[in-house]
């Protein structure tokens, strides 16, 4: 923050330094026309920096969004793996297992996935996977067969475990703080830079301005709006997770 600080500081130290040495130039004109080249230049460069912010500040919750949604896809698409290679272990494990696997499924849907929201996990999630783990590292496998069976579907847990870690990172992300503050910052600068510049609209004139400034908060809104990827307009719904339970009814019902 520092460093931002001094970095803003020595460019205004440039411009009054500028401003000062041209001052002194006898053939330099003052410019007090709001459409001159000092107002068209500042406000040309105002409006590059808002659409530079802005952009940034849509595209990195975007953009994490998308990753997240395809991870939960991921996620239950190795509950579904497991809950079929369940079949081969030994004993009364395949029930259990497949017992475990529909609870952690229906538990993220209905328990864990509104604390998401908030940018938080329910930490129960990560002890029903360490308890799957446990039991099924416990199998004592009596063939080639199940101990394979028992290797499959410990992979499919690491998996879904890999998938969840990432799921509470994609919770838990929002963009740099300020980031948000500077689109906030430009946008109220882009608005009233005309009357900086010394221009006084009136009447219909005011309307471009009105409009602009309904769009800029608008826009602005939107980028605090979306900064958590499973809340707000881009929220990333638990729609895999459903799928993963029509697939465990559906493989339950053929077997």
């Amino acid at each position: 923050m520092v460093a931002y600080i001094l970095s803003i500081l020595a460019a205004v130290g440039a411009v009054a330094l500028t401003a000062l040495l041209f001052r002194r130039v006898k053939t330099a004109g003052e410019d007090r026309d709001p459409n001159g080249p000092s107002a068209a230049h500042a406000g040309a460069m105002l409006s590059a920096m808002f659409l530079l912010v802005f952009a940034i500040a849509i595209i990195v919750p975007w953009t994490t969004a998308d990753a997240a949604r395809l991870n939960t896809h991921a996620e239950s698409q190795s509950s579904v793996d497991a809950y079929w290679a369940a079949s081969g272990l030994p004993g009364s494990a395949p029930e259990e297992v497949r017992r475990s696997l529909r609870d952690y499924v229906a538990f993220v849907v209905k328990d864990e996935w509104p604390l998401m929201a908030g940018g938080h996990m329910h930490p129960v999630g990560d002890e029903r996977m360490d308890d799957l783990r446990g039991r099924v590292n416990a199998l004592q496998p009596r063939d080639d067969g199940e101990e394979d069976a028992k290797a499959t579907v410990l992979e499919h847990i690491s998996a879904i475990s890999t998938a969840r870690a990432q799921r509470t990172a994609d919770a838990g992300a929002t963009p740099p703080d300020g980031l948000l503050i500077l689109t906030v910052l430009t946008g109220v600068l882009v608005v009233v830079f005309p009357f900086l510049a010394g221009a006084r609209p009136r009447g219909l004139a005011m309307l471009p301005l009105v409009a602009t400034a309904a769009l800029i908060g608008f826009g602005t809104y939107l980028t605090w709006d979306i900064s958590r990827a499973f809340d707000g307009p881009l929220a990333v719904g638990p729609d895999a997770f459903r799928g993963a339970l029509e697939e465990f009814a559906r493989i339950s019902g053929g077997m």
